[in-house]
């Protein structure tokens, strides 16, 4: 017997209970026959076939196991397990209603496409291979390992990721390998690294259950981690003091006992402000400080600058206000700080990563359950793909390429000579690559015609390739500047691996076949590095597992069996039959010393702020509905629905200012681009901002941002650049994917 929570009360409930003793649900409608997990199974009220808790859900970082119900070679329906972790029953609108079309729809690769002439045409496996590898071979061997790079995927399994960045570093020769955290967390990871020398979040997410407050900044749950903003809102309603700090005032907002809507590029201004009072009023943890960390009187020091009164007109919160969440985080039993994009995604995102560290450290609230930091992952395999080295400058588990140990270690495991010079990121490849320097890259399940800042410089550096090869579901925006194209497995269609943002390695099962000639990646990998001259004989993602924990010991007490037994395992599990730390830091810190340190922040202003000509400041983030770049959700009937059309959300004065209403065409401009979009009014977005999602191909809101980067977790500064806005403009086409539906012709 195990415990399962009802899925209306969220009650805790026998599993073999009929019904919930608290509210009365009958549970018998929601519960599959009795079967292994990833096994297929009978439904009780259709009697049709149930894939039970096998698989992850392709989008956020939550990672919410899902159970598929297939019917033939389709899946019809999507549902959650009420007893399995992370989301026990819990889905968002995108992992119930954003699946199954996607999966289906008619915009699937199904065939190899070489382009010939300026079109692409169809070709066979061997010859589109042969082809792709041809090409990287021949700019490898006559310009060297430097000319080539390769970007890989957060969607991708823990296997695909780190075969990939296998390939790329001894097929290629060279370090060039990176994935979207550097679009995401890369600031963050790199603060996390230098002070506690881990880059994985310290405590679940569900942890804020047991807190007596919970800190959220620069983080819009309720959008981007919907299942995760469950949690949240029941502590809240709980009792647990909630504390939201954002420029913009999101939904999460209402559930706050206190909303600090601080001017957008403050965040050090307000973090250091609170680091100052924590010192000033003696709250200080004297005894964590004294023997689990170093470095406290340079922050001491530094802090004097901060006082909350000096900060508050800087950005725009009360001292008071400032002094009094400051004082209810330092004396709370149990303090656990959450985060996203909104503190990483700046030039400043490793300060403000640092500013939340010492916050945490000076307080000691750290290493119980019920405390710590959550960098929320954004998508649902970006912690497993860094994990598992899609990083340039680190191997698998965070060893750092030019560490002699490291290199030695992974050249005895991978049996080849490695380069020892830290690669290019994601802008700084694409720079050079339109700059010539790189010549051919390898894409796979990455869309950076859409993803990247400044886009417009990003299509222009790809177009201008001598050889690009894209692997994907979809032709995408990138797909479409390739040379060749190779079809792959969309997630039901593959086993594997994934990593959410608990640190749970989970495994995912195999559900249904993939369309026409589509292959696994993991196979597609596989045969590209045979022609690159590879001796490379994977058949089997958990051939590739069991490679990776001779090189991870953060998973070496992982098997698969394991996994296949129990579904999903937190890390680090070093030893097998170790049951894993859902809470870390408890005794010391993965440092040299065994002691987190102290690094101070100072204020570094945007690198663009607004003027005369650009008044604005652009905000740019996710929706609900869509997901990243809308290859998939905008393949959704449902989610199309919902959201069809791209828009820009202003302040009610700002728009009137403007003369438009809500629903004009209003044109969005910046010194990189422009669009023209639907205006949204919104009372959360503050005066001189305005919010665009980046989901809509026909108004890309990355053909306005900044490519200026963080100079530690070399991060773009997506969340800040200026803007001007007028009313008026081209109105948006049709994408050619989605419904293409407009506002206009909603409302006549």
């Amino acid at each position: 017997m195990t415990l399962i929570q009802c899925p209306k009360c969220e009650h805790t409930v026998s599993s073999v209970a009929s019904r919930c003793p608290s509210c009365g649900t009958l549970l018998t409608e929601y519960r599959f026959v009795q079967g292994q997990r990833g096994s297929l199974t009978e439904c009780r009220r259709c009697a049709r076939k149930v894939l039970s808790g096998a698989k992850t859900c392709p989008y956020c970082g939550v990672g919410c196991q899902i159970d598929l119900s297939v019917k033939g070679r389709s899946v019809f329906r999507v549902d959650a397990p009420f007893d399995s972790p992370p989301n026990f029953g819990k889905l968002c609108v995108k992992g119930r209603f954003g699946i199954s079309e996607f999966v289906h729809h008619k915009d699937r690769l199904t065939t190899p496409l070489i382009k010939r002439d300026g079109e692409f045409s169809e070709a066979t496996w061997d010859e589109a291979l042969d082809f792709a590898a041809g090409g990287l071979k021949r700019i490898r061997d006559t310009h060297g390992p430097g000319a080539l790079a390769g970007f890989g995927s957060a969607k991708g399994s823990n296997e695909e990721a780190y075969l990939f960045q296998k390939l790329v570093r001894t097929g290629f020769g060279t370090n060039n390998v990176d994935h979207c955290t550097r679009l995401c967390h890369a600031s963050s990871v790199a603060a996390l690294l230098e002070g506690v020398g881990s880059g994985a979040v310290s405590n679940q997410v569900n942890d804020v259950l047991r807190a007596e407050v919970v800190f959220i900044i620069g983080a819009n749950p309720t959008v981007n981690h919907p299942v995760a903003a469950t949690w949240m809102k029941n502590a809240a309603q709980r009792g647990t003091k909630l504390i939201v700090a954002d420029p913009r005032r999101t939904e999460l907002a209402r559930h706050a006992t206190h909303f600090l809507q601080f001017n957008p590029d403050t965040d050090v201004a307000l973090l250091n402000a609170m680091i100052h009072a924590i010192i000033d009023e003696g709250l200080v943890n004297q005894k964590f400080v004294k023997e689990r960390t170093s470095n406290f009187q340079a922050l001491k020091e530094n802090a004097k600058d901060y006082s909350p009164e000096k900060m508050a007109p800087v950005c725009g919160i009360p001292a008071a206000t400032i002094r009094e969440v400051a004082r209810m985080f330092a004396t709370s039993k149990g303090s656990m700080i959450l985060w996203g994009m909104g503190i990483s995604q700046h030039v400043h995102g490793t300060d403000n990563a640092r500013c939340l560290i010492a916050l945490t450290l000076m307080t000691g609230q750290v290493g119980r359950p019920g405390t710590g930091l959550h960098p929320l992952r954004g998508q649902n395999n970006v912690q497993g793909a860094s994990d598992s080295g899609l990083i340039p400058m680190m191997y698998p588990d965070y060893q750092r390429v030019d560490n002699p140990e490291a290199q030695q270690r992974f050249q005895a495991l991978w049996g080849t000579e490695l380069d020892s010079k830290p690669g290019l990121t994601v802008v700084e490849i694409m720079n050079a690559a339109k700059a010539g320097k790189i010549r051919g890259m390898y894409i796979m399940g990455e869309n950076p015609a859409m993803s990247d800042p400044d886009v417009a410089h990003a299509r222009e550096a790809m177009a201008g390739l001598e050889h690009l090869v894209v692997q994907d579901i979809f032709l995408t925006e990138t797909a479409y500047l390739a040379d060749v194209v190779l079809p792959a497995t969309a997630f039901p269609e593959k086993d594997g691996t994934f990593t959410n943002t608990d640190r749970m390695v989970q495994l995912a099962r195999k559900a249904i076949e993939p369309p026409g000639e589509a292959r696994e990646d993991l196979w597609i990998i596989v045969e590209l590095a045979k022609r690159l001259g590879l001796e490379w004989s994977y058949e089997k993602p958990s051939e590739v597992f069991e490679e990776m924990r001779k090189g991870m010991n953060s998973i070496a007490g992982i098997t698969w069996e394991r996994l296949e037994r129990d579904s999903c395992v937190v890390y680090p599990c070093e030893n097998e039959g170790d049951p894993g730390e859902p809470v870390v830091f408890r005794t010391h810190f993965p440092t040299a010393t065994g002691r987190a340190k102290f690094v101070p922040a100072d204020l570094i202003p945007a690198a663009e702020r607004p003027d005369r000509h650009y008044p604005m400041v652009l905000i740019t983030g996710r929706q609900l509905e869509h997901w990243h770049t809308g290859a998939m959700t905008r393949r959704s009937g449902v989610l199309d629905a919902i959201e069809p059309e791209p828009t820009a959300s202003l302040h009610p004065l700002d728009l009137a200012q403007l003369g438009a209403s809500p629903g004009d065409v209003i044109t969005v401009e910046s010194r990189r681009g422009r669009i023209s979009l639907y205006s949204r009014q919104d009372q959360g977005t503050p005066r001189g901002a305005v919010f665009i999602p980046f989901a809509f191909y026909e108004a890309a809101a990355n053909l306005l941002t900044n490519p200026v980067l963080d100079p530690f977790g070399k991060i773009p500064e997506f969340k800040y650049c200026a803007v001007k806005v007028t009313k008026g403009g081209e109105k948006p086409g049709n994408p050619g994917y989605g419904k293409g539906r407009t506002l206009e012709l909603m409302y006549s």
